[in-house]
């Protein structure tokens, strides 16, 4: 098991526990609730004829389902900001990797985004400072992989990470924050089912 993968269980573990926390204080918010509203209710039935009964009937449904639906609101509220925790901790981990490993996932992310063309790739001034040695090389076999050929700009970009491909003119953006922004949807739904299935 790698490290990163250790940190991944410890996440899920972590959002895990969180979770069951939260949802089992809502579940116990609610049995309060509906435990007052039921005494509510019976006082009220004890006080009025048939037709109070009726109305008591009424009023304890409309309780009844105000808090499951409060309860289910606040589940909801709590899966949203444990499922956005878990992304925020897995992106700060990503950023935080080592160096060795932080520039082979930009290999691997250029595999993917490589186009078969002549092109310019663009890194932040620190990542063009740390650039490991040969790199640039495994940069052109990369490209050359995929019909294409990249050259490493000397102007670093404003970014944090990752990088900026360009193709005449056109630019795809390859950072981190890009890269978890477009997956965000698909993430948290892989997220979800891990913690809730």
């Amino acid at each position: 098991m790698t490290g990163l993968e250790k940190m991944k269980s410890q996440i899920l573990d972590e959002a895990r526990a969180a979770a069951e926390e939260k949802i089992r204080s809502a579940r116990d918010e609610a049995d309060r609730i509906l435990a007052e509203a039921e005494a509510e209710a019976q006082k009220c039935k004890s006080s009025y004829s048939r037709k109070s009964e009726r109305a008591v009937a009424s009023y304890k449904e409309r309780v009844a389902s105000s808090n499951d639906l409060q309860r289910r609101t606040r589940i909801l509220s709590a899966k949203q900001e444990m499922i956005a925790g878990i992304l925020d901790k897995a992106y700060s981990s990503v950023e935080s990797m080592g160096k060795n490993e932080y520039f082979n996932m930009l290999l691997k992310m250029l595999d993917k985004y490589a186009e078969p063309q002549e092109g310019e790739i663009f890194f932040s001034p620190a990542d063009l400072a740390k650039l490991p040695d040969g790199f640039a090389a495994k940069i052109a076999e990369t490209a050359k992989k995929k019909g294409g050929s990249l050259t490493i700009s000397k102007e670093g970009r404003n970014i944090e990470n990752g990088f900026i491909l360009a193709y005449g003119g056109i630019e795809e953006n390859c950072t981190l924050r890009a890269m978890f922004d477009a997956k965000k949807d698909e993430l948290s739904d892989k997220v979800h089912r891990i913690l809730f299935s």
